[in-house]
């Protein structure tokens, strides 16, 4: 039976490359085969490192200071003409007693009537009338003493002017002035125009002080940064 031969190698295919085996002498086992050699491994691939840009530091902005209040122009002295009030840029004087605008809230003045010698004239004149209608008093001393109730209660009628001063966190002061209603009206007008204007100024003048010590505080924060060594960055 014929037996099958080896194929032959197609035309045009140049015979398989086989390579030798190498032999290594050891010191145990004697001959081994050699391991095949590594193909050296590539490096890898490293990206190269980022160049450091510094932060760019700003200028900051320069503090604004508030500006300086405006100069106040003093107003001319302003009095009664009896000279019981005198009435000036910065106090006001009553009846000897001196107060500041600024310790005021406000000034009030009304017309107010004695009620005792109102309810004295009326009470004594009715009394009076009375007697002399159940003849206990003869013509001379009745026309005496209701020419004397009367004059009492006019004199309660007229009464007097009572200015009142309102004081910040005190009980309030009162005054007795007497004299036409209208002209210490317009005192007391003036007078609280005045107080108003100081307590003007006077917020004014703590608002400024407010912004300049913030200013202030804003600006030397500013310089201790300026002076403070700059952080640094590792490379």
């Amino acid at each position: 039976m014929p037996t099958p031969s080896a194929p032959e190698n197609p035309p045009n295919t140049p015979p398989a490359a086989v390579p030798a085996p190498t032999w290594v002498l050891s010191s145990t086992a004697g001959v081994r085969l050699a391991a095949r050699p590594e193909a050296a491994s590539s490096p890898a691939e490293t990206s190269p490192p980022e160049a450091f840009e510094p932060a760019v530091v700003e200028e900051p902005a320069p503090i604004p200071f508030p500006a300086p209040l405006p100069p106040v122009v003093p107003l001319p002295t302003v009095q009664s003409p009896d000279g019981k009030l005198v009435l000036t840029d910065a106090l006001v004087t009553v009846l000897g007693q001196t107060f500041g605008l600024r310790e005021l809230e406000r000034a009030e003045v009304h017309h107010v009537r004695w009620v005792l010698w109102v309810l004295l004239g009326g009470l004594g004149l009715a009394v009076v009338i009375i007697a002399f209608l159940q003849n206990w008093l003869h013509t001379g001393p009745a026309m005496l003493g209701m020419a004397t109730t009367a004059l009492l209660l006019a004199y309660g009628q007229r009464g007097t002017n009572r200015l009142r001063l309102w004081l910040l966190g005190r009980q309030p002061a009162h005054f007795a002035l007497a004299g036409e209603l209208a002209q210490w009206q317009r005192l007391a007008g003036e007078l609280n125009r005045r107080v108003a204007r100081a307590h003007d100024r006077a917020a004014a003048e703590a608002a400024y002080s407010l912004a300049l010590a913030e200013a202030e505080r804003l600006t030397r924060q500013a310089a201790e940064a300026a002076h403070s060594p700059a952080p640094t960055f590792p490379v």
